[in-house]
């Protein structure tokens, strides 16, 4: 892995590079896609130097840049390392999955959940969120690709967890997440991503109470940002491409 703040800048750069390029062969507006920096595993001293870095860079380039976004898979890592990131002011989402009894702690720190997949799931959250008085933005995790391996309700299930976070008044629903196809083929990757667009814009056209702000969709990785971007992504989440490969399971 990359070490040493220059690295991880230069690591940073040629993301933020490689999402701009992307967006100019999409036709899309220069900074219509944000970047999540996804930081399993990485300790907090880490995420904190590339947060300070993206914090300087999109401030020279883009005037007063937006809120940096940080993304964490396990919630004990969130627990861990968001008081060391508190006074950067980032948000801090949920991107991987959220057992029930791991509820009140993520809601300590998370702004957002990204791995909403079913109703119960739903449910949950809008309670515990009564009792701690507040409100949760929230993505609908859909597996566009069918695979097993993969987390989030099935396409022809997703309304039904759309409903289910619309119909409470302590999430507010953001938009849809995904992990895309795990293959070599782009036209399948693109194609589970398509289907993710087109879900956000029917949902969004619904009308129904509690749909209209669903614009987000997070989608895109390292690997394939730029078919991500192609297909509408409003937020990639990157984390090898900055930090490096991460150390093999007992490494």
């Amino acid at each position: 892995m990359t070490t040493g703040a220059t690295g991880l800048a230069e690591r940073l750069a040629r993301v933020r590079a490689r999402i701009a390029a992307a967006e100019s062969a999409a036709g899309r507006s220069p900074g219509s896609v944000r970047l999540l920096l996804a930081t399993k595993t990485q300790d907090a001293a880490t995420v904190r130097a590339v947060l300070l870095a993206d914090m300087a860079a999109t401030a020279t380039t883009a005037g007063v840049a937006r809120r940096a976004l940080v993304g964490e898979n396990r919630v004990q890592e969130l627990v861990a390392k968001a008081p060391e990131l508190a006074d950067l002011g980032a948000e801090l989402h949920v991107i991987g999955p959220l057992q029930s009894n791991k509820v009140n702690a993520a809601l300590r720190w998370a702004t957002c959940v990204q791995s909403v997949d079913s109703p119960t799931l739903a449910d949950r959250l809008a309670r515990r969120c009564a009792d701690a008085d507040r409100t949760l933005d929230v993505l609908v995790q859909v597996n566009v690709s069918g695979e097993p391996t993969k987390h989030g309700a099935a396409p022809q299930e997703a309304l039904d967890v759309v409903r289910a976070v619309a119909g409470h008044d302590r999430l507010r629903l953001r938009g849809f997440m995904t992990v895309g196809a795990n293959t070599t083929d782009e036209r399948a990757v693109r194609g589970g991503y398509a289907l993710l667009r087109d879900l956000r814009d029917k949902v969004v056209d619904s009308a129904e109470a509690g749909t209209g702000a669903a614009a987000e969709l997070s989608m895109g990785m390292s690997r394939d940002l730029e078919a991500a971007v192609a297909e509408g992504a409003t937020i990639v989440r990157v984390g090898t491409a900055v930090f490096g490969a991460r150390p093999p399971a007992g490494a």
